[in-house]
């Protein structure tokens, strides 16, 4: 765990100094086509004034909801690509971390924290959501998934990752819809409780044509952000979702800000999305919106 104390909502969880341009390590695979992982987190954070430095857990041909997908495990690649960012003296503000290809990774990611001790923690456990966990998911990579978020400073999990990483049955009660505010609390709590700082519980349905993301803090604060639901699916908004919360962040603003940021500019980059053709299978189209995030700046 690092040293950043994450304890109110309304305090900046990244002192963000003069001109300087702070460096954002993105563990998250490299997908060619479907927007999602390093093709969203790059010009996200690019765009609110970040370097970001990718660190590729695995290459696929498109994402997983197209047939005929193809993988590259990068695993054994990943220690060598480390140790020579260490020879030349890189220096990390943020480690953020996402889809992982292999149980070792999670390792690669310790890796990362011993290297940078102050540098904050962010980790989408991206792993599994609708109750059903993604294909490349073994039970081994899922539990190291788990160990990795207890120490996050920032843990934005949806409602089938948190059973997960708190080692609950998941199924179709977990598809994210009709939990009260006391189940999310307890889930909050449970998910704080193994050593998280902040945590941002995603996706909550409840019929009312609202998606709610609650958020609790090691400090004791507890409060809700909704939007309107759209009555459809889209692959990667969680990359996106993220991205932009992490991009709020760095730009200097409090965490109320970053969440609320991140659910209205997924929210809009979904209505774009619906206007592209194909876009149930193209994923989140947001590019036309970065503007906005470069906007955080000023």
């Amino acid at each position: 765990m690092s040293d950043n104390a994450i304890t109110s909502p309304n305090q900046p969880l990244y002192q963000r100094e003069g001109a300087y341009i702070p460096r954002v390590a993105a563990v998250h695979d490299l997908c060619g086509y479907g927007k999602c992982s390093l093709a969203v987190a790059i010009p996200v954070l690019s765009a609110a004034g970040c370097d970001v430095c990718p660190v590729p857990t695995s290459l696929f041909s498109s994402h997983t909801a197209f047939p005929g997908w193809y993988m590259h495990d990068t695993t054994d690649m990943l220690p060598d690509y480390l140790a020579a960012w260490a020879k030349i003296g890189v220096e990390i503000d943020a480690v953020y971390s996402g889809f992982l290809g292999a149980p070792e990774q999670v390792d690669r990611i310790r890796d990362l924290y011993g290297m940078y001790p102050g540098a904050l923690r962010v980790v989408d456990p991206v792993m599994a959501d609708h109750g059903k966990v993604y294909p490349t998911y073994t039970p081994e990579l899922c539990a190291a998934m788990a160990e990795l978020a207890e120490g996050a400073d920032i843990l934005t999990p949806n409602l089938t990752e948190a059973a997960i990483i708190l080692g609950e049955p998941i199924g179709d009660a977990w598809a994210g819809e009709d939990i009260d505010d006391d189940e999310a609390h307890r889930l909050v709590d449970a998910l704080l409780g193994k050593g998280t700082k902040t945590v941002v519980l995603k996706g909550i349905q409840r019929g009312d044509g609202q998606i709610r993301n609650f958020v609790g803090t090691s400090g004791g604060a507890f409060f809700e952000v909704a939007n309107e639901f759209l009555p459809y699916m889209l692959h990667g908004t969680g990359d996106l979702y993220c991205s932009c919360l992490l991009a709020a962040v760095m730009a200097g603003r409090t965490l109320e800000e970053s969440v609320r940021f991140a659910g209205d500019f997924v929210h809009d980059a979904m209505i774009v999305s619906s206007k592209q053709p194909e876009f149930h299978d193209r994923g989140v189209s947001f590019e036309t919106l970065l503007g906005r995030v470069a906007d955080l700046l000023k």
